[in-house]
Protein backbone atom coordinates (compact mmCIF):
# COMPACT_ATOMS: atom_id res chain seq x y z
CA UNK A 1 0.00 0.00 0.00
CA UNK A 2 0.87 3.62 -0.77
CA UNK A 3 0.74 5.88 2.45
CA UNK A 4 1.03 8.96 0.52
CA UNK A 5 -1.61 8.53 -2.43
CA UNK A 6 -3.39 12.19 -2.12
CA UNK A 7 -6.50 11.80 -1.19
CA UNK A 8 -7.86 13.46 -4.26
CA UNK A 9 -6.73 13.69 -7.96
CA UNK A 10 -7.42 15.95 -10.86
CA UNK A 11 -8.50 14.60 -13.87
CA UNK A 12 -5.59 14.98 -15.73
CA UNK A 13 -3.60 12.56 -13.44
CA UNK A 14 -5.94 9.93 -13.36
CA UNK A 15 -5.24 10.43 -17.25
CA UNK A 16 -1.54 10.46 -16.83
CA UNK A 17 -2.08 7.34 -15.02
CA UNK A 18 -3.94 5.47 -18.24
CA UNK A 19 -0.69 6.58 -20.58
CA UNK A 20 1.69 5.21 -17.54
CA UNK A 21 -0.03 1.98 -17.61
CA UNK A 22 -0.34 1.96 -13.55
CA UNK A 23 -2.50 -0.21 -11.83
CA UNK A 24 -5.46 1.47 -11.34
CA UNK A 25 -9.16 0.55 -10.40
CA UNK A 26 -11.49 3.05 -11.40
CA UNK A 27 -14.86 3.13 -9.63
CA UNK A 28 -18.14 5.11 -10.45
CA UNK A 29 -19.71 5.25 -6.56
CA UNK A 30 -22.55 7.47 -7.51
CA UNK A 31 -25.70 6.85 -5.23
CA UNK A 32 -28.81 9.25 -5.52
CA UNK A 33 -31.49 9.96 -2.98
CA UNK A 34 -34.24 7.40 -2.88
CA UNK A 35 -36.59 10.32 -4.06
CA UNK A 36 -34.72 11.10 -7.12
CA UNK A 37 -35.84 9.67 -10.03
CA UNK A 38 -32.27 9.09 -11.61
CA UNK A 39 -30.91 5.56 -11.22
CA UNK A 40 -27.05 5.33 -10.72
CA UNK A 41 -26.46 2.06 -12.61
CA UNK A 42 -28.56 3.29 -15.64
CA UNK A 43 -26.68 6.27 -15.69
CA UNK A 44 -22.93 4.23 -15.42
CA UNK A 45 -24.23 1.81 -18.45
CA UNK A 46 -24.60 4.87 -20.48
CA UNK A 47 -21.72 7.16 -19.73
CA UNK A 48 -18.70 6.12 -17.97
CA UNK A 49 -15.18 6.96 -17.70
CA UNK A 50 -13.37 4.21 -20.16
CA UNK A 51 -12.18 0.80 -17.73
CA UNK A 52 -14.85 1.92 -14.93
CA UNK A 53 -16.93 -0.56 -12.96
CA UNK A 54 -19.70 0.40 -10.87
CA UNK A 55 -19.69 0.38 -6.96
CA UNK A 56 -23.10 0.01 -5.47
CA UNK A 57 -23.01 1.19 -1.71
CA UNK A 58 -26.14 -0.15 -1.37
CA UNK A 59 -24.98 -3.69 -2.38
CA UNK A 60 -21.44 -3.36 -0.68
CA UNK A 61 -22.74 -2.79 2.83
CA UNK A 62 -23.94 -4.58 6.10
CA UNK A 63 -27.78 -4.54 6.89
CA UNK A 64 -28.72 -3.43 9.63
CA UNK A 65 -31.55 -3.67 12.06
CA UNK A 66 -33.35 -0.33 11.22
CA UNK A 67 -33.38 -1.43 7.58
CA UNK A 68 -30.48 1.35 7.16
CA UNK A 69 -29.00 1.35 3.48
CA UNK A 70 -25.02 2.20 2.54
CA UNK A 71 -24.11 1.03 6.36
CA UNK A 72 -20.16 0.05 6.75
CA UNK A 73 -19.60 -3.19 4.94
CA UNK A 74 -17.95 -6.46 6.99
CA UNK A 75 -14.47 -7.07 6.10
CA UNK A 76 -15.61 -10.20 4.03
CA UNK A 77 -17.96 -8.22 2.14
CA UNK A 78 -14.91 -5.41 1.42
CA UNK A 79 -13.27 -8.38 0.75
CA UNK A 80 -15.15 -9.84 -1.71
CA UNK A 81 -16.22 -6.81 -3.13
CA UNK A 82 -12.44 -6.26 -4.15
CA UNK A 83 -11.79 -9.65 -5.18
CA UNK A 84 -15.17 -9.24 -7.82
CA UNK A 85 -13.48 -6.10 -9.08
CA UNK A 86 -9.83 -7.39 -9.54
CA UNK A 87 -8.71 -4.99 -6.85
CA UNK A 88 -5.32 -6.22 -5.15
CA UNK A 89 -3.64 -4.12 -2.20
CA UNK A 90 -1.28 -2.19 -4.15
CA UNK A 91 -4.23 -1.21 -6.77
CA UNK A 92 -4.67 2.53 -6.50
CA UNK A 93 -8.16 2.94 -6.06
CA UNK A 94 -10.02 6.40 -7.96
CA UNK A 95 -13.37 6.96 -7.01
CA UNK A 96 -16.00 9.58 -8.58
CA UNK A 97 -19.89 10.00 -8.98
CA UNK A 98 -21.02 12.08 -11.58
CA UNK A 99 -22.54 14.80 -9.26
CA UNK A 100 -18.77 16.11 -9.03
CA UNK A 101 -18.31 15.46 -5.18
CA UNK A 102 -21.21 13.89 -3.57
CA UNK A 103 -21.01 10.18 -2.72
CA UNK A 104 -17.38 9.67 -3.74
CA UNK A 105 -15.95 10.85 -0.56
CA UNK A 106 -18.07 8.07 1.06
CA UNK A 107 -16.90 5.69 -1.02
CA UNK A 108 -13.25 6.64 0.17
CA UNK A 109 -14.29 6.82 3.72
CA UNK A 110 -15.19 2.82 3.48
CA UNK A 111 -11.90 1.96 1.56
CA UNK A 112 -9.37 4.01 4.30
CA UNK A 113 -10.98 2.51 7.25
CA UNK A 114 -10.05 -0.46 5.96
CA UNK A 115 -6.68 -0.29 5.31
CA UNK A 116 -6.38 0.39 1.64
CA UNK A 117 -4.81 3.81 1.78
CA UNK A 118 -4.05 3.83 -1.80
CA UNK A 119 -6.87 5.28 -2.69
CA UNK A 120 -8.37 8.62 -4.04
CA UNK A 121 -11.58 10.16 -5.28
CA UNK A 122 -11.93 11.93 -8.74
CA UNK A 123 -12.12 16.09 -7.91
CA UNK A 124 -14.75 17.03 -9.72
CA UNK A 125 -16.14 13.57 -11.09
CA UNK A 126 -17.34 12.78 -14.39
CA UNK A 127 -18.44 16.72 -15.29
CA UNK A 128 -15.06 17.39 -14.24
CA UNK A 129 -13.31 14.82 -16.56
CA UNK A 130 -15.71 15.62 -19.85
CA UNK A 131 -14.87 19.57 -19.50
CA UNK A 132 -11.22 18.56 -19.52
CA UNK A 133 -12.20 16.36 -22.76
CA UNK A 134 -10.93 13.30 -21.85
CA UNK A 135 -12.56 10.34 -23.26
CA UNK A 136 -15.73 8.95 -21.90
CA UNK A 137 -17.28 5.23 -23.01
CA UNK A 138 -20.75 5.29 -24.54
CA UNK A 139 -20.61 1.51 -24.91
CA UNK A 140 -22.38 -1.04 -22.69
CA UNK A 141 -19.97 -2.02 -19.91
CA UNK A 142 -17.44 -5.49 -20.75
CA UNK A 143 -17.09 -8.09 -18.43
CA UNK A 144 -15.02 -7.54 -15.07
CA UNK A 145 -11.73 -7.78 -15.15
CA UNK A 146 -10.56 -11.58 -13.44
CA UNK A 147 -10.65 -11.66 -10.05
CA UNK A 148 -8.09 -11.26 -7.99
CA UNK A 149 -6.48 -12.38 -3.85
CA UNK A 150 -7.67 -9.74 -1.42
CA UNK A 151 -6.57 -10.33 2.16
CA UNK A 152 -9.21 -9.83 4.83
CA UNK A 153 -8.69 -6.27 5.75
CA UNK A 154 -9.03 -5.18 9.15
CA UNK A 155 -11.59 -2.44 10.04
CA UNK A 156 -10.28 0.75 12.14
CA UNK A 157 -12.59 0.40 14.78
CA UNK A 158 -12.03 4.43 15.79
CA UNK A 159 -14.21 4.98 12.17
CA UNK A 160 -17.23 4.20 13.11
CA UNK A 161 -19.46 5.80 15.83
CA UNK A 162 -22.43 3.99 16.77
CA UNK A 163 -25.80 5.09 18.08
CA UNK A 164 -24.75 4.48 21.62
CA UNK A 165 -21.26 6.42 21.44
CA UNK A 166 -24.02 9.24 20.21
CA UNK A 167 -25.83 9.16 23.02
CA UNK A 168 -23.43 9.09 25.34
CA UNK A 169 -21.07 11.91 23.84
CA UNK A 170 -24.09 14.33 23.56
CA UNK A 171 -24.79 13.97 27.52
CA UNK A 172 -20.81 14.36 28.06
CA UNK A 173 -20.43 17.56 26.31
CA UNK A 174 -23.13 19.41 29.27
CA UNK A 175 -21.86 16.87 32.19
CA UNK A 176 -19.09 18.86 33.60
CA UNK A 177 -16.54 21.41 32.37
CA UNK A 178 -13.58 18.90 32.34
CA UNK A 179 -15.94 16.19 30.66
CA UNK A 180 -17.51 18.35 28.29
CA UNK A 181 -13.73 19.12 26.76
CA UNK A 182 -13.12 15.23 26.56
CA UNK A 183 -16.44 15.09 24.11
CA UNK A 184 -16.32 14.81 20.62
CA UNK A 185 -17.19 17.75 18.10
CA UNK A 186 -20.62 16.26 16.53
CA UNK A 187 -20.31 18.12 12.73
CA UNK A 188 -24.09 17.72 10.97
CA UNK A 189 -24.01 17.73 7.22
CA UNK A 190 -27.30 18.27 6.29
CA UNK A 191 -28.90 21.60 5.39
CA UNK A 192 -29.05 24.05 8.05
CA UNK A 193 -33.53 24.36 7.53
CA UNK A 194 -33.22 20.40 8.28
CA UNK A 195 -30.87 20.76 11.19
CA UNK A 196 -33.32 23.37 13.01
CA UNK A 197 -35.96 21.64 12.06
CA UNK A 198 -37.56 24.23 10.07
CA UNK A 199 -37.72 21.86 6.82
CA UNK A 200 -38.72 18.36 6.78
CA UNK A 201 -36.58 15.12 6.23
CA UNK A 202 -37.16 13.90 2.69
CA UNK A 203 -37.61 10.60 4.26
CA UNK A 204 -41.66 10.57 5.24
CA UNK A 205 -42.66 10.00 8.59
CA UNK A 206 -39.04 11.02 10.21
CA UNK A 207 -38.13 14.45 12.20
CA UNK A 208 -35.65 16.90 11.22
CA UNK A 209 -34.01 18.43 14.34
CA UNK A 210 -30.36 17.95 15.10
CA UNK A 211 -28.56 15.61 18.36
CA UNK A 212 -28.40 18.16 21.06
CA UNK A 213 -24.66 19.55 21.74
CA UNK A 214 -23.85 19.15 17.97
CA UNK A 215 -23.03 21.73 15.14
CA UNK A 216 -24.47 22.39 11.65
CA UNK A 217 -21.85 22.51 9.14
CA UNK A 218 -23.59 21.62 5.59
CA UNK A 219 -21.53 19.37 3.49
CA UNK A 220 -22.04 22.49 0.52
CA UNK A 221 -20.10 24.30 2.71
CA UNK A 222 -17.21 22.63 1.76
CA UNK A 223 -17.67 22.56 -2.16
CA UNK A 224 -17.69 25.36 -5.17
CA UNK A 225 -20.18 24.66 -7.98
CA UNK A 226 -18.41 24.77 -11.62
CA UNK A 227 -19.83 25.52 -15.10
CA UNK A 228 -20.73 21.53 -16.28
CA UNK A 229 -21.01 19.83 -19.90
CA UNK A 230 -24.38 21.89 -21.56
CA UNK A 231 -24.99 24.41 -19.42
CA UNK A 232 -24.86 22.16 -16.02
CA UNK A 233 -23.77 22.45 -12.89
CA UNK A 234 -21.30 19.93 -10.91
CA UNK A 235 -19.53 20.32 -7.39
CA UNK A 236 -15.62 20.42 -6.63
CA UNK A 237 -13.46 20.90 -3.56
CA UNK A 238 -13.06 24.23 -2.15
CA UNK A 239 -8.99 24.91 -1.46
CA UNK A 240 -7.93 24.23 2.16
CA UNK A 241 -8.06 27.85 3.47
CA UNK A 242 -11.54 27.60 1.85
CA UNK A 243 -12.29 25.00 3.91
CA UNK A 244 -10.80 25.89 7.04
CA UNK A 245 -12.75 29.21 6.97
CA UNK A 246 -15.94 27.49 6.85
CA UNK A 247 -15.00 24.92 10.07
CA UNK A 248 -13.96 28.33 11.91
CA UNK A 249 -17.20 29.83 11.01
CA UNK A 250 -19.10 27.02 12.80
CA UNK A 251 -17.15 26.06 15.49
CA UNK A 252 -15.13 28.56 16.53
CA UNK A 253 -11.30 29.36 16.03
CA UNK A 254 -10.19 27.81 19.22
CA UNK A 255 -12.52 24.33 18.06
CA UNK A 256 -10.92 24.38 14.70
CA UNK A 257 -7.87 24.36 15.50
CA UNK A 258 -8.12 21.75 18.13
CA UNK A 259 -9.41 19.06 15.68
CA UNK A 260 -6.53 20.15 13.05
CA UNK A 261 -3.90 19.59 15.45
CA UNK A 262 -5.54 16.38 16.82
CA UNK A 263 -6.39 17.52 20.30
CA UNK A 264 -10.19 16.80 19.57
CA UNK A 265 -12.25 14.43 18.04
CA UNK A 266 -14.41 15.43 14.93
CA UNK A 267 -17.84 12.56 14.47
CA UNK A 268 -19.39 13.55 11.19
CA UNK A 269 -23.21 13.14 10.33
CA UNK A 270 -25.81 13.58 7.62
CA UNK A 271 -29.16 12.30 6.65
CA UNK A 272 -27.82 8.73 5.91
CA UNK A 273 -23.94 8.70 6.29
CA UNK A 274 -23.28 9.28 2.75
CA UNK A 275 -22.46 13.44 3.02
CA UNK A 276 -21.18 12.61 5.92
CA UNK A 277 -18.06 11.56 3.70
CA UNK A 278 -17.49 14.99 2.68
CA UNK A 279 -16.88 16.39 5.63
CA UNK A 280 -14.79 13.72 6.65
CA UNK A 281 -12.85 14.15 3.78
CA UNK A 282 -12.94 17.73 3.70
CA UNK A 283 -11.47 17.74 7.10
CA UNK A 284 -8.57 15.33 6.21
CA UNK A 285 -7.55 17.40 4.00
CA UNK A 286 -6.85 20.17 6.47
CA UNK A 287 -4.19 17.54 8.11
CA UNK A 288 -6.84 16.24 10.77
CA UNK A 289 -6.76 12.68 12.06
CA UNK A 290 -8.92 12.30 14.62
CA UNK A 291 -12.06 11.95 12.76
CA UNK A 292 -14.88 9.65 13.09
CA UNK A 293 -18.31 9.13 10.83
CA UNK A 294 -21.61 8.06 12.75
CA UNK A 295 -22.77 5.51 10.06
CA UNK A 296 -26.31 5.32 10.96
CA UNK A 297 -26.93 9.60 10.97
CA UNK A 298 -29.79 11.40 11.54
CA UNK A 299 -32.14 8.79 9.88
CA UNK A 300 -30.81 5.57 12.62
CA UNK A 301 -31.13 8.22 15.30
CA UNK A 302 -34.06 10.09 14.74
CA UNK A 303 -36.18 6.30 14.39
CA UNK A 304 -35.58 5.57 17.96
CA UNK A 305 -38.31 6.57 20.36
CA UNK A 306 -36.10 7.25 22.86
CA UNK A 307 -33.76 9.60 21.20
CA UNK A 308 -33.62 13.14 22.50
CA UNK A 309 -34.11 16.13 19.40
CA UNK A 310 -33.65 19.38 19.48
CA UNK A 311 -34.81 22.03 17.31
CA UNK A 312 -33.88 25.28 16.03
Amino acid sequence: MVADTPLIISPSQLYQGFNENQDVAILDSTWFMPNSPRKAYDEFQKKRIPGARFLDLDRVASTHELGLKHMMPSDVLFKTACEEFGIRPSTHVVLYDTHGVFSSPRALFMFRSFGHLNSSILNGGLPFWEVESFPVDLDAPGPLPPKSEYPLPPLDEKAIRSYEQMVTNSALSTASTASSAEAELVLDARPAGRFTGQDPEPRPGLSSGHIPNSFSLPFGSFLKIQQGPQGSTYTVFREPSEIHDELKKVVGASHAERIIKGEATAVTTCGSGMTAGVLWLGLKLLGAHKLGLYDESWTGYAMRETSKIEKA
